[in-house]
C-alpha cells in the first residue's frame, strides 16, 4: 500500500466508480447521520438542522444569522425561519448589538443552555453508534483525513 502523498488526481474517468467515490460516501454518511440524529432528537422536538444552529451558538462559532449562514451554508431565508422556530421554542433569543443598531445578535436562552447538554449527548450517541467497531486510533485518523480534505477545499 503506497502511503506517499500525491498531487496527481486520484480518480480517473476510465476507472471512476461513483458509488465508491469519497464524495458519494460522505454524502450518504451525512444523510444517514442526519436522519439518525433527527430520530434521536425527536423527543426534544428538535431537528438535526436546528441542533446544528444551537451547536454553533453554544460553541461560539456564530452569533448572528449571517454567521450561521456562512458557517452552515444555509439559505438566509430558511435560516430566518429556523431562527424564528427556535425563538418560539424559547431556546434562542435575538439581541441588540451594542455597537451597531442594524446588527442583531443571537444567543441561547436560559432554557437553551439547560437543554443543550442533553441535545449534545444525543448527538454524541448517534456519532458513537456510527463509529461502532472503530478503534480510537481509527477515529483520530478519520478526523485528520477529513480535516486534510477541508484544508484542500
Amino acid at each position: 500500500m503506497d502511503s506517499t502523498p500525491t498531487r496527481a488526481n486520484f480518480y480517473e474517468a476510465r476507472t471512476f466508480e461513483p458509488k465508491r467515490s469519497i464524495g458519494r460516501l460522505l454524502g450518504k454518511v451525512k444523510m444517514a447521520m442526519g436522519d439518525a440524529l433527527d430520530r434521536e432528537l425527536a423527543p426534544f422536538d428538535i431537528t438535526a438542522a436546528q441542533f446544528v444552529v444551537l451547536l454553533a451558538l453554544a460553541s461560539g462559532e456564530a452569533d448572528s444569522a449571517a454567521g450561521l449562514c456562512r458557517g452552515i451554508s444555509y439559505d438566509p431565508g430558511a435560516m430566518t425561519r429556523m431562527i424564528d422556530r427556535l425563538e418560539q421554542k424559547g431556546l434562542i433569543q435575538r439581541t441588540d448589538h451594542p455597537d451597531d443598531r442594524r446588527r442583531v445578535g443571537l444567543e441561547l436562552t436560559a432554557e437553551g443552555k439547560t437543554v443543550y447538554p442533553k441535545l449534545k449527548a444525543a448527538a454524541m450517541s448517534v456519532q458513537n453508534r456510527f463509529l461502532r467497531g472503530f478503534t480510537k486510533s481509527d477515529v483520530r485518523q478519520l478526523e485528520i483525513l477529513l480535516q486534510r480534505m477541508l484544508a484542500n477545499s
